[in-house]
């Protein structure tokens, strides 16, 4: 650089003038020693200034570079995730999983608990052998879990994880699926606490009651003899939940709609249970998942009119 030059070119004249301002005290020229030590001292000075300059400079364009690889990085991952939020959002989950997996390595939490639930996304399709499903899911887990580690504050990665350590639940009996709950809870109630507007979270956890207030008799028995104070709760928290994540996003997943109706049925509001069912029924079905709660709903929703009508059948008839 021309800084560079120029600052060595100046150190190497202020050392020439100063062999020669002490030559010429030595062969007893008309300055004294005390001019000759002042000249030193500013020749001194400069050289440091000069050296001082040319280290600064350097350090400067080493800060730069960095700054602009670092920036660069920034982008290519902004890129990214915004391809991959665009795939997410036009169902592509195949194109979406073969985008994120090519990153499998990355430091970014953000990338990575996309790339656990893209890879969750593609084992839950039908077409998913039962085998590669299964090794999705373990797969899912672990991105889960490093993007956990990578940022403990993304409210995502907290959410993600809980989700996968269920869905390995599955492959790892009931004992394992039931200690596994405290876990899945905690982590629920964190990407809550770090994000209280997204209604998946909220929706999660009142999943999470609902399967306990709906456990089989066995299962609890198992629980209760596993440990000292086994996971439970109730239809009325469910129902929090469901209600809470439908606050803070109305009609924004077809499942919340659906577990409404169903909540509102063991509750034995049949009111509402119709209104929340007929709404999950109309829902539109954007992908496979939709699809099986609006065959759910159906299912649900015909049961109750059946139960219904034959309700009044009785009552009319007893009259």
């Amino acid at each position: 650089p021309v800084v560079a030059a120029a600052a060595a070119r100046s150190g190497r004249r202020g050392a020439a003038g100063v062999a020669q301002g002490l030559l010429r005290g030595r062969a007893g020229s008309r300055g004294s020693g005390r001019e000759v030590f002042e000249k030193l001292t500013v020749l001194r000075r400069g050289l440091t200034l000069s050296l001082g300059t040319f280290v600064g400079y350097e350090a400067y364009n080493l800060i730069s570079c960095v700054t602009e690889v670092h920036a660069s990085f920034k982008d290519v991952s902004e890129e990214i995730l915004d391809q991959a939020d665009y795939l997410y959002g036009s169902g592509e989950t195949e194109k979406l999983y073969q985008l994120l997996v090519q990153h499998k390595n990355s430091e970014d939490a953000e990338l990575l608990w996309r790339l656990a639930r893209a890879s969750r996304d593609l084992a839950q399709l039908s077409r998913t052998s039962a085998e590669e499903k299964k090794q999705l899911i373990y797969e899912a887990l672990e991105y889960a879990k490093k993007a956990l580690e990578k940022n403990e504050a993304n409210f995502a990665a907290h959410k993600w994880y809980a989700i996968c350590i269920s869905d390995v639940g599955e492959y790892e009996g009931i004992k394992a699926k039931i200690a596994n709950a405290f876990i899945i809870k905690e982590h629920f109630q964190k990407a809550i606490e770090l994000n209280p507007k997204d209604a998946t979270s909220v929706h999660l956890m009142g999943i999470w009651c609902y399967s306990f207030a709906d456990m089989p008799w066995y299962q609890s028995k198992i629980a209760a003899v596993l440990f000292a104070t086994p996971p439970s709760s109730t239809y009325e928290e469910a129902l929090h939940y469901f209600q809470m994540a439908e606050k803070a996003e109305p009609n924004f997943y077809s499942k919340n709609l659906l577990y409404l109706g169903k909540t509102y049925l063991k509750l034995n509001n049949k009111k509402m249970a119709l209104l929340w069912l007929t709404k999950a029924k109309e829902y539109p079905a954007h992908t496979e998942e939709d699809t099986q709660y609006l065959d759910e709903a159906l299912r649900s929703s015909s049961l109750f009119c059946l139960n219904f009508d034959q309700g009044l059948f009785l009552y009319y008839f007893a009259s």
